[in-house]
C-alpha cells in the first residue's frame, strides 16, 4: 500500500509541475529574470505550495505516525549555518543557470528531453560526490 500511495503522490506532484509549467525551463528562467522579461506567475504557484505545505507540516506535528502508520520524520535543525547557506547558494545558482531543479528535472526527463538527462546525471554525480566527501 505504501508504494502505491508513494507512486500516486509522485504522479500528482509531476502533473502539478506540468500544469503549472514549473517543468518548463524557459518559464522558470523568465520568472528568475526580474530585470528583463519577468513573469511573476510562478510566485503564485510557490505561494500555493507553501500554504499546502504549512498545513501538512502543522497536521503532521500533531500525529505520532502517518496515515499509513509509518514514522513521521520532520526536520529538527533550527539554525542557519555555513553548510545551509552554501548548499542553498549552489542550488539557487544551478536553478538560475539551468532553469530547472530536481523535481521538475525528473518530470522533464520522463519526456525524453536531452538537457534533462544531462541535468539529472550531473545532479546524481553531485549527490555521490557529497556522499563520498562528507559521509565516507
Amino acid at each position: 500500500m505504501f508504494n502505491i500511495v508513494a507512486f500516486l503522490s509522485g504522479l500528482i506532484f509531476g502533473i502539478g509541475l506540468i500544469l503549472s509549467r514549473m517543468a518548463d525551463p524557459a518559464k522558470v528562467l523568465n520568472f528568475l529574470d526580474i530585470t528583463g522579461n519577468w513573469d511573476p506567475s510562478l510566485a503564485f504557484v510557490m505561494i500555493g505550495a507553501i500554504a499546502v505545505g504549512l498545513v501538512g507540516f502543522y497536521l503532521a506535528r500533531k500525529r505520532p505516525a502517518s496515515l499509513l502508520d509509518t514514522p513521521i520524520q520532520l526536520p529538527t535543525a533550527t539554525r542557519i549555518d555555513k553548510r545551509l547557506v552554501l548548499g542553498s547558494s549552489l542550488f539557487g545558482t544551478g536553478w538560475g543557470l539551468a532553469g530547472i531543479c530536481p523535481g521538475p528535472a525528473i518530470v522533464t526527463l520522463s519526456a525524453g528531453m536531452a538537457p534533462a538527462l544531462i541535468f539529472v546525471i550531473s545532479m546524481l554525480f553531485g549527490m555521490m560526490l557529497y556522499r563520498w566527501t562528507f559521509h565516507a
